[in-house]
């Protein structure tokens, strides 16, 4: 009688392994591809490693920042549309703490003097002196801190549905209806935040940012899963929730001012209903070179809504 041959039976669960058990990653790779001329790099600044999307090699850097609870993928459109004229070197980091970048344990460690220097290194590493930075969200109150402290970084700066330091502290003070609509970084802030979150395969954030009609931010199936393939990293729903919770310590950088000496664009969605419209009002006292488009019709998620408006607009105003 013949032996088996116990070689066949572990080709065979290579095999399979290969076609079935590589399953996730092939997807990844798959939707990535789709993106046109995106790479993916790191850089290793200010004791962590950041994870950033790259288009284009040009004389210029365009740096866009995502917020909550997004990372490098909500800046898709712009990495390729910028990239285009090669003009431009485009990234859009995932921020400490979010999808492939680094995670620390310490809530100090998310307080926004960190964020700030993470991208101030991250543009040095790249070998830029200067350049412009687009935020939204969180990304954007980080871009706020840095225009006010490192001003002689930037060329411009564009910010989408964020408030300045001072008059959101000014509007959770004293208004009502900003102290509403920001009742839910309270509940951010506790230890439950995590499990109600996560639970039905995210469904709360799945709702937050795709809404009851994935078309109607230019959202498909595919987008999703990038989403929740990123929601989905290990430790990354605590990072991103710990940024609400640093705030109680403050951002740690002087506030002496809160003077913007940098060409500002803010482009704002009237219908955000986390961030009401009268964080514009008397914006121009902190920044003396502002200009502002308002949309009528734009939510918070207005870059994803209406991608190619956001467009036309930083690009008439950074060129």
């Amino acid at each position: 009688m013949r032996k088996k041959s116990k070689l066949k039976p572990l080709l065979t669960f290579l095999f399979l392994f290969f076609i079935f058990g590589n399953k996730g990653q092939s997807q990844s790779k798959l939707q990535t591809k789709k993106l046109k001329d995106i790479t993916h790099e790191y850089a290793s600044v200010n004791g962590v490693k950041l994870h950033y999307a790259k288009a284009g090699n040009g004389k210029k850097l365009i740096m866009f920042v995502h917020g909550f609870p997004e990372f490098w993928y909500a800046y898709k459109h712009q990495l390729q549309e910028f990239s285009k004229s090669g003009e431009y070197t485009v990234i859009a980091p995932d921020m400490r703490g979010y999808n492939l970048s680094s995670k620390p344990d310490s809530i100090k460690e998310y307080q926004v003097k960190y964020m700030v220097e993470d991208l101030r290194q991250l543009s040095e590493k790249l070998g830029f002196k200067k350049f412009t930075l687009v935020a939204h969200d969180w990304g954007g109150g980080i871009a706020w801190w840095f225009a006010i402290t490192h001003p002689d970084y930037l060329n411009k700066l564009v910010i989408i549905n964020a408030p300045h330091p001072a008059i959101f502290q000014r509007e959770l003070s004293k208004n009502p209806d900003q102290q509403k609509a920001s009742a839910y970084m309270t509940f951010f802030q506790t230890n439950r935040a995590e499990k109600a979150l996560s639970a039905n395969n995210y469904e709360q954030l799945v709702e937050t940012v795709f809404g009851p009609d994935l078309k109607t931010r230019n959202f498909n199936d595919a987008d999703k899963q990038e989403y929740l393939r990123a929601w989905s990293q290990p430790g990354a729903l605590t990072a991103s929730l710990n940024y609400y919770r640093a705030m109680a310590l403050g951002s740690g950088l002087d506030n002496s001012s809160y003077k913007v000496n940098v060409p500002t664009l803010v482009i704002w969605g009237e219908k955000d209903k986390y961030l009401i419209t009268s964080n514009l009002t008397g914006l121009e006292a902190y920044v003396p070179d502002l200009k502002i488009k308002r949309v009528s019709d734009g939510s918070h998620w207005i870059i994803h809504e209406q991608p190619q408006l956001v467009n036309k607009y930083i690009k008439k105003f950074i060129k």
